[in-house]
């Protein structure tokens, strides 16, 4: 199955994530075949904490990914400030 999450960056006590399309069966930082945005819980002042490419991410919902429940998060409170 194919799967939408975050995959950890970054430095000790300073994560960044990127959300990726992987493999369920595929480790948490390991191989994705796609990134398709980012999520910085550490941003501050102008700095971007979340950007997501809503196109890839409608595609590979629409063949069938799922989206792990942290993403569903982000992509819910993503599109609040948008509508």
């Amino acid at each position: 199955m194919v799967v939408i999450r975050l995959a950890r960056g970054g430095a000790k006590k300073r994560p960044f994530y990127n959300m990726v399309v992987t493999d369920s069966r595929n480790r948490r930082d390991g191989r994705s075949v796609e990134r398709i945005g980012f999520y910085n819980p550490m941003a501050s002042g102008a700095a971007e904490t979340l950007r997501i490419a809503t196109d890839r991410l409608e595609y590979w919902v629409n063949n069938g990914a799922q989206l792990s429940p942290t993403v569903a998060r982000l992509v819910k409170q993503n599109a609040k400030p948008a509508a």
